[in-house]
């Protein structure tokens, strides 16, 4: 039985999410706050296996109370729960980079509407949290996948590196900002991520990645041109594709395994434009998205990258990449920028 904390400052929302949680038949409430000091205060006594967070709440918030609770060492997986104004999506952006385990926005006013989406989102969460903690978040020593050394010949010495893509899901926001934050601001080509997140939440993700960055990071929008040593994300909602007229096209398509933007839209679509000259990397992620990319990726030239099971949060989408047999290179988060900048610095003799 997986034992869950809601902290929220509402009376009907932490009986909303109690409910939700309680209708499931393997996991109960074991506890309530309605502000992050009484959080704190009945954390050690209530023992949750997970925690529900508010954003938003009097005398100590989301953040604030996250901040505390990793000083005092206790690791116990956190859901954050946010609204998707601009305040509350930054902070959100600030709490994952603090540890949050991935957050949810949070039902809108009319509940009734979107009440089984949000259902579904707390219940999977919820659990892939809770499978995280008991098996323990893997270090080099504890579990290694093989890692696929960078081959001579993997790409042909004439073949110079135009771009760079990346896809990921849960775990991502933090992966994405290790790998971001790390390449040098004379990187040379452009960069575009597909991050599943909604509507609301990528801008203030772009925003926070900007703010400790080298390259200027932005949310793309509909026919920018395209420009070396700039990061463009996915608006939340929209596939992200690259034109051949080396413009970002922004689309409203149909969902590809349940998102939208999908990383194959992007992988494939920049696969065409760039071909041997791409690089893509699948990151910590549920499901299957960037599969059918990675494909597309290596057919047309390019040289791919997973992540290695013992640094993803979630093994599904990088699992399902290399399954496929066209990935270069298996390596854990912390050596893919030297992975990148081994492959750009080759290309470039």
């Amino acid at each position: 039985m997986i034992g869950v904390m809601v902290v929220d400052d509402s009376a009907l929302m932490r009986k909303i999410i109690s409910d939700m949680i309680n209708d499931e038949a393997n996991m109960r409430v074991v506890g309530t706050a309605k502000d992050g000091e009484e959080f704190l205060e009945k954390l050690e006594s209530l023992k949750p296996d997970v925690i529900t967070l508010d954003v938003e709440m009097p005398k100590l918030n989301g953040i604030s109370a996250l901040k505390k609770m990793k000083k005092m060492q206790i690791d116990i997986p956190v859901i954050v729960l946010s609204s998707t104004s601009g305040s509350d999506a930054m902070i959100t952006m600030e709490c994952l980079e603090s540890g949050a385990f991935d957050f949810i926005p949070k039902p809108s006013g009319q509940i009734s509407l979107d009440i089984r989406k949000v259902k579904y989102e707390i219940v999977e969460k919820i659990n892939l949290a809770f499978e995280q903690k008991i098996s323990g978040h893997k270090t080099k020593e504890a579990a290694k996948e093989t890692i696929i050394s960078l081959k001579s010949g993997n790409i042909p010495n004439s073949a110079r590196v135009d771009a760079l893509v990346i896809g990921a899901s849960t775990g991502g926001p933090r992966a994405i900002f290790e790998i971001i934050t790390k390449l040098p601001e004379d990187l040379g080509i452009p960069v575009f991520i597909v991050q599943h997140m909604p509507e609301g939440f990528t801008k203030a993700f772009s925003e926070r990645l900007n703010l400790n960055c080298c390259l200027k990071v932005q949310e793309a929008s509909h026919m920018q041109p395209i420009e070396t040593n700039n990061v463009y994300i996915a608006p939340g909602g929209y596939h992200m594709e690259i034109g051949t007229d080396r413009r970002i096209h922004l689309n409203r398509g149909s969902s590809i395994w349940g998102v939208r933007p999908a990383a194959d839209k992007l992988f494939t679509s920049a696969s065409e434009v760039y071909g041997s000259g791409l690089i893509s990397v699948v990151l910590t992620g549920m499901g299957k998205d960037g599969t059918n990319g990675t494909i597309d990726v290596k057919n047309n030239g390019g040289f791919t990258i997973s992540e290695d099971k013992s640094t993803c949060v979630v093994y599904g989408m990088p699992k399902s990449a290399f399954e496929t047999g066209k990935i270069d290179s298996v390596m854990p988060l912390d050596k893919i920028v030297e992975e990148i900048m081994k492959l750009i610095r080759k290309s470039r003799g």
